[in-house]
């Protein structure tokens, strides 16, 4: 089985990531437990940055924060000189919160409310990243307020379906994210952004979809927006100084995916990019990526302890471990696929063929189907790989579980980024009207 990062089998028999036994990580922390592998991911961030360097020298690689995003997240991506993308008032407060520059934050969201551009205009943002025109207009109305101008740009829809799942592709016309090239709405959205006195129309952005595992998705759509690009530059007689490509890039979370090298990435986009430019004779502009899923996804692993054992003769074995679709939805969202193995036990041969069940009250509650691992025992630890993406900041209190904790390891050591919710933190927030508090409320069992 593959392992990731700086996965390793220790001489107990233990997996040890970062350094660090998985084993003493769930008995210290508790499960389910994510574990970030902090060395994984800056030297994906430095992939990144050095292969367009190499091939593309006036590029910038801005982290897509959605992807997984804590305080202590954001100052890894400082350190390693990436950009922040953000997608809501709340991922911006969390970059402001880490005292991350905000001149190098690019804000997203195809429905962003009046109080997160007010926050972005006040915080001085360095780009916002415009979806549709009631956000244009409430974007030229806020900024004329201040009397400041602020640069943005517009999100096109290219029209380019890649091979991913269809809850994830972005760049198809029948999208609820951007302007259509298609049916002149990208045009007509140029046009007037260039008829506004505060906002400064800089460059344009797509984003095709995320998983993306076929580069060839990202040579048509180099192809349709150069093409554009040099429309606007012939017809309006304005010039992209800025292209981003989005991100998209995809990992591989089992033998049956493709793998694709940050490196192959890089030097294939800015080779086409840089080939196209030439052939429509165009300067070229900044190039823009903004991976998120390819640095974090195969640094992170989850942790969970197993519990329950069911065997149904002839048809399954279910084994069930204390977390699941709260901590993970992405199996009942995407049908994702993860491969796994018993922490405590990685060196003995994987003679059972079992399921995992996760402890919510759903029958769509799997997260792995037909696993080979040893004959499973109660109190094994399951460490499922490639949960660093979309699972921390995607999960929920369904069933009124905690959301577990976060530890960043490197070098053997073992930190605390996310602390474990608490039942405590479960009714934190709630309020009991008066007509419903005769009978005292216990505040602690």
């Amino acid at each position: 089985m593959k392992l990731y990062g700086t996965m390793e089998i220790g001489p107990n028999g233990h997996l040890y990531i970062g350094g660090c036994d998985a084993v003493e990580l769930a008995k210290q922390w508790g499960t389910p437990l994510y574990v970030m592998d902090e060395a994984e991911i800056r030297r994906r961030a430095k992939a990144y940055k050095q292969v367009l360097a190499e091939n593309y020298p006036d590029s910038r690689v801005i982290y897509a924060g959605k992807t997984f995003m804590t305080t202590a997240m954001c100052r890894i991506m400082e350190e390693e000189g990436l950009g922040l993308d953000v997608v809501s008032g709340g991922e911006l407060y969390t970059a402001i919160a880490a005292g991350f520059p905000t001149e190098n934050i690019y804000l997203h969201g195809n429905n962003k409310s009046e109080a997160e551009l007010e926050m972005a205009l006040e915080h001085r943002v360095g780009r916002i990243v415009v979806d549709n025109l009631y956000e244009l207009e409430t974007l030229e109305r806020l900024a004329s307020a201040r009397k400041e101008k602020v640069q943005i740009l517009l999100r096109v829809t290219p029209g380019v379906e890649a091979h991913t799942h269809s809850y994830i592709r972005t760049g198809q016309i029948d999208s609820k994210f951007g302007f259509g090239l298609e049916n002149g709405l990208a045009k007509e959205a140029v046009e007037r952004a260039l008829q506004l006195q505060y906002v400064e129309l800089i460059g344009l952005h797509c984003h095709i979809g995320s998983q993306i595992l076929g580069l060839d998705s990202f040579d048509v759509t180099i192809e349709v927006m150069l093409d554009f690009v040099a429309k606007l530059k012939a017809e309006l007689k304005w010039e992209c100084r800025e292209l981003s490509l989005g991100g998209g890039l995809g990992i591989r979370y089992t033998a049956k995916d493709e793998e694709v090298s940050i490196e192959e990435f890089g030097t294939r986009i800015a080779n086409k990019l840089k080939s196209e430019a030439e052939k429509l004779s165009l300067d070229l502009p900044t190039l823009v990526v903004e991976p998120g899923r390819s640095i974090a996804g195969e640094a992170g692993t989850t942790l969970y302890t197993v519990g329950s054992i069911k065997e149904i003769p002839g048809i399954r074995k279910y084994v069930a471990v204390d977390g699941g679709m709260g901590d993970n939805p992405r199996v009942a969202l995407y049908q994702a696929e993860y491969q796994a193995l018993l922490a405590n036990r990685a060196n003995e041969p994987a003679t059972d063929v079992v399921s995992i069940a996760g402890k919510c009250c759903e029958s769509g509650d799997m997260l792995i189907w037909d696993l080979k691992v040893p004959e499973p025992k109660s109190g094994d630890i399951l460490a499922v790989f490639c949960t660093g993406a979309y699972n921390y900041s995607m999960a929920s209190n369904y069933n009124r579980l905690p959301r577990p904790a976060v530890v960043l390891v490197k070098d053997g050591n073992a930190d605390l980024i996310v602390k474990r919710e608490t039942y405590e933190d479960l009714v934190r927030l709630d309020t009991v009207p008066a007509r419903l508090a005769s009978k005292k409320m216990k505040i602690a069992l």
